[in-house]
């Protein structure tokens, strides 16, 4: 069985203003041990300001913040025994990667022998043993944050904290360095509490997702029941793609390109239309079709053998939905 690494932490009733501008008007959060918890929101929604808070670097205006039960809300950030990882690696350029990793080793007076063992190992879980003697500027940027992710974990943390840690990487690097933290994650039982506005990195990684708007959370929950139910249309709009369309009375229904069907499909379909195709896009693993229904711009998904007659912009198309795919909410969500 797992052996859990990290603790539990929980956010009650947190306030947090800047000057006039209120930042979180009320925040509660709780995050389980050994969870995998992402905030997920556009800029300026209020999710760095929930990791400042729980690192320490911010003080709520009201409210508290319990690490294993323990009120740390006005403790220092040393006594908090937190990892934190940003976008910008933060690695001292003079150092050597031993010496980074080794620094908040040495910031705690460990035995030579202690601190040499643990960066070892920290080096040999992020795959970086050999640049141990290089300096930041002579690895590349995923190397780099490699080397501030094991600076983040030598010291065991409670809980670890990363800040857009993916940023700054190419799509492909993103992706192997999204499996070797989620590998971390598994291995070790870390609580991590992650940041980002990427809804890829989001459902990639996550246990459960927190979706902020305005400094407030709009939704969570895992992955998949987030995508598949989500609780108000701003989260279905805001988790993936969504088509809208009008439903019975005042209600909305909102349909996954996934779930349209377009061409000789759509005649299985409960609920039937016609459009005009705008474009259509290869994607690899489907084709992405627009088509314009009343005024409106719709997204489908079509299968790869899609017949070069149904992705000619400008044609008619017959698209439609089962009943079973579709989502509804009313026009207050």
């Amino acid at each position: 069985m797992q052996q859990l690494q990290g603790k539990d932490v929980t956010l009650t009733a947190i306030r947090k203003t800047y000057g006039p501008t209120v930042a979180l008007p009320q925040i509660d959060l709780a995050v389980r041990r050994g969870e995998f918890c992402t905030l997920l929101g556009a800029s300026g929604s209020g999710k760095t300001t929930i990791l400042k808070i729980i690192a320490g670097f911010e003080m709520p205006d009201s409210g508290s913040v319990q690490i294993a039960g323990r009120n740390v809300t006005r403790q220092p950030i040393a006594d908090r025994n937190i990892g934190m990882v940003f976008q910008n690696y933060a690695l001292f350029p003079h150092m050597s990667v031993f010496e980074n990793v080794a620094f908040p080793l040495r910031m705690r007076k460990l035995a030579k022998e202690d601190i040499d063992r643990r960066v070892g190992d920290a080096l040999a879980l992020v795959s970086l043993g050999d640049y141990r003697r290089r300096l930041p500027g002579e690895l590349s940027g995923g190397q780099q944050q490699r080397a501030a992710l094991a600076r983040s974990l030598v010291f065991n943390p409670d809980i670890l904290l990363m800040d857009e840690p993916l940023g700054a990487l190419d799509k492909n690097l993103r992706q192997t360095i999204q499996i070797q933290i989620k590998q971390l994650h598994q291995e070790l039982g870390l609580t991590v509490v992650f940041v980002t506005h990427d809804q890829e990195e989001a459902m990639n990684l996550s246990d459960r997702i927190i979706i902020m708007d305005q400094g407030q959370i709009v939704g969570e929950g895992a992955p998949q029941n987030l995508y598949r139910q989500p609780d108000s249309r701003f989260v279905a709009g805001f988790l993936g793609e969504c088509n809208f369309v009008a439903g019975n009375g005042s209600a909305t229904v909102g349909v996954r390109p996934e779930h349209l069907l377009v061409g000789a499909a759509s005649q299985q379909a409960e609920r039937r239309y016609q459009g005009e195709l705008r474009m259509a896009t290869f994607c690899g693993l489907h084709w992405k079709l627009l088509i314009d229904h009343q005024g409106q711009q719709l997204v489908a998904y079509a299968p790869v053998d899609l017949p070069p007659a149904l992705r000619q912009p400008g044609s008619r198309i017959d698209f439609g939905y089962q009943d079973a795919d579709a989502m509804t909410f009313s026009d207050t969500t």
